[in-house]
């Protein structure tokens, strides 16, 4: 059964891969395939079309402040930029170590508090899970005295038992 859906599901996918291949490349074909056929039963009274475009512009006639721009020139008139370009290697990486020391020590003091959260709620837990084992021990306790009280009563019950029948009763 499942060579047969797996079948299946291999020729819906060739189908659909066919289909949006055609559906893709079709529009482009139609008019190619139909642009030569035109151009084969063209007409002797159809003129070749003339053109007097002019030439394309170039970037330079479009924008010519964009040829004048160098690399030098790039924020020249920003301080701040300024002043960040003339910085030293080693104080740009020594910025960087304190960057990363910085977010270490916030995220090792959110760790710290996440921890010290754990540990309440992990000691709240434990002082529940104490109180009910005190609650199953006094419980077992009572019962256990429960037990003793009934057996102890169980002996008492047949003592008079047996000397109501000594005296002459005959039970049940």
């Amino acid at each position: 059964m499942s060579r047969r859906s797996g079948a299946f599901l291999r020729c819906c996918l060739v189908v659909f891969a066919v289909v949006s291949a055609l559906c893709v490349s079709g529009p482009a074909l139609y008019w190619k395939f139909k642009k030569g056929l035109r151009l084969g039963g063209t007409s002797p009274s159809c003129s070749p079309c003339v053109c007097d475009c002019p030439p394309p512009l170039s970037l330079l006639k479009i924008a010519p402040g964009l040829a004048n721009l160098s690399v030098t020139d790039c924020g020249g008139d920003d301080p701040d930029l300024k002043e960040e370009m003339e910085k030293q290697f080693v104080d740009l990486l020594t910025e960087e170590l304190k960057l990363q020391e910085t977010v270490g020590q916030e995220h090792t003091h959110r760790m710290n508090i996440t921890f010290g959260e754990a540990r309440r709620v992990a000691s709240q837990y434990q002082r529940e899970a104490e109180k009910c084992n005190v609650a199953t021990e006094t419980c077992e306790q009572a019962r256990e005295r429960a037990g003793a009280l009934l057996i102890k009563e169980m002996k008492v019950t047949l003592l008079w038992e047996r000397r109501a029948r000594q005296l002459g009763w005959e039970g049940e």
